[in-house]
């Protein structure tokens, strides 16, 4: 099973993230979202910079749901044995969901609780259990990994909403 989930494109190294590191992490994306949120000019938020390429609101919405979508499969992960999880591909989730047309405040607010909600259930989970896996599409997921991969999934798309505005990378996002 492999379960490496480095990214060249935004710098995540895998195991530089610890449980420690991700419960801490977890908590801070919802004011650094919420700031991209407030901060960018209405016609830019739903704005796709091109055709395959999600607008900063549609960013903002993907990982409100990953995060819910990943506290859901680790509370499987720890009651039952390899449970396979479903969820839609990013892209039928953003347009089932209609991301775009969500309010931003919404997201954010959404956006915030759920990552509150998934450190808190990282939190309670004894070491000795961060192996047990859900399987998605085939692939065994730890809880260890799957804490690392939201880590991964908040940072990443802070760059694409930075990169769909043309802005610089901000230096508070270079933290893990």
């Amino acid at each position: 099973m492999s379960e490496r989930n480095d990214c060249d494109d935004c710098g995540f190294r895998d195991d530089a993230v610890t449980m420690a590191d991700a419960i801490e992490a977890l908590p801070a994306f919802g004011p650094r979202y919420r700031e991209r949120l407030t901060e960018i000019e209405p016609g830019l938020l739903r704005r796709r910079p091109g055709p395959d390429v999600w607008s900063p609101l549609e960013y903002a919405a993907h990982v409100r749901d990953v995060f819910a979508w990943y506290d859901e499969w680790v509370g499987r992960s720890l009651v039952e044995d390899r449970p396979v999880v479903l969820a839609p591909t990013p892209d039928d989730a953003a347009e089932l969901g209609r991301y775009n047309e969500t309010h931003p405040e919404e997201v954010a607010v959404a956006l915030a609780a759920n990552a509150e909600r998934l450190a808190a259930t990282f939190e309670g989970i004894p070491e000795e259990a961060w192996p047990l896996v859900h399987v998605r599409r085939g692939h065994e997921r730890s809880v260890l990994f799957t804490a690392r991969r939201a880590v991964h999934e908040g940072d990443h798309h802070l760059l694409d909403i930075d990169r769909a505005l043309g802005a610089p990378r901000r230096q508070d996002d270079i933290d893990v």
